[in-house]
Order: structure tokens, then sequence, then C-alpha cells
């Protein structure tokens, strides 16, 4: 367990497009919830229009006591906490704390492919000191990919090559 309620941090498969309303709904029941977002350029026929979207669309984060998450699965639009064997499965602390640190530093990100190979960095300075990823080169671009492993899911955010060193 850990956490400022006692509890480990939850994935909850929810309605897509509705990750921020939904995250809302959990917060009046009290509970703690993170709905990662960024701002993507959307193309329409007479103008480009940014909006924010869900990072991970069709799911966002809770605080949940495993036992007692009935009153979570209640809640309109949440389909099922994601876990295996019929069971959650909690999302590591880690992994929460290094999305909400690239989330909060107001850096450009955008959803990425889940990766399992690359090279595992670490960021040794600036705002991402500390924080761990995989290292990639994309179009001129250096990035630091951060997973959520039982999401399956990643999230990419521009880096400055010297700033990082291999683990």
């Amino acid at each position: 367990m850990n956490g400022s309620n006692g509890f480990d941090w939850y994935a909850l498969k929810v309605r897509t497009r509705s990750e921020e309303d939904i995250g809302k709904a959990l917060k009046q029941k009290d509970y703690e919830v993170f709905v990662p977002l960024y701002l993507e350029a959307r193309q329409y026929s007479d103008r480009v229009k940014k909006v924010w979207v869900a990072l991970f669309p069709g799911y966002l984060f809770a605080r949940l006591d495993p036992a007692l998450c009935i009153t979570a699965l209640k809640t309109p639009g949440v389909e099922y906490v994601v876990g295996g064997h019929e069971e959650p499965t909690p999302v590591d602390g880690v992994e929460i704390a290094t999305l909400r640190q690239i989330v909060d530093s107001g850096a450009q990100t955008r959803p990425w492919a889940y990766l399992k190979t690359g090279s595992k960095v670490r960021v040794e300075f600036g705002s991402f000191a500390g924080v761990e990823g995989i290292y990639i080169a994309e179009k001129g671009q250096d990035r630091l990919v951060v997973s959520i492993t039982i999401l399956q899911r990643s999230v990419a955010v521009e880096i400055d090559r010297t700033w990082i060193k291999p683990l």
C-alpha cells in the first residue's frame, strides 16, 4: 500500500471520451483520481483547434481499496478495474509518479505505442531528473518513453539527449 489514503493506484477502464467527467464523478465520491491529459491539435475544414484529450483513452487512475471498489464500479461510465485472474492489479506507484511529473511539467506529450525493447535510461538533469524510461530517436527528435505496464500503453516526451544516462 502507498499514497495519501493508504491505498494503491488502480487503472479503471471507463467510457472513452468521458474520462474527465467520470473522474469528476469519482472525486465527488472522495476517490483520489488522476486523469492524464495532453493537448492535441485537431484539423477541421476551416480551422485547427487545440483540445485537451486523455493520454490513455478509455482509462483513468484512482486510489482504491480493492476489497471495497464496488462504489467506484457503480459510477456511471466505469466498466471495470484493470487486473488479471478476476482480481484488480495495482499500478506501480513509481510509474504513476513519473507520469505525474511529466504531465505536470507542461512539456509537449503524446500517446506512444507500448515498447518492450530499447535502451533503458535515467534523466540526470532538468525538470525530469530522476525519471527512468526508454530512449528512442524519431525524425531527428530525441524522446523518452515512459510506460504504464498494466495498460500496455506508453507516453513519449521530447528530451535533450545530453541529459540522459544509460542504466
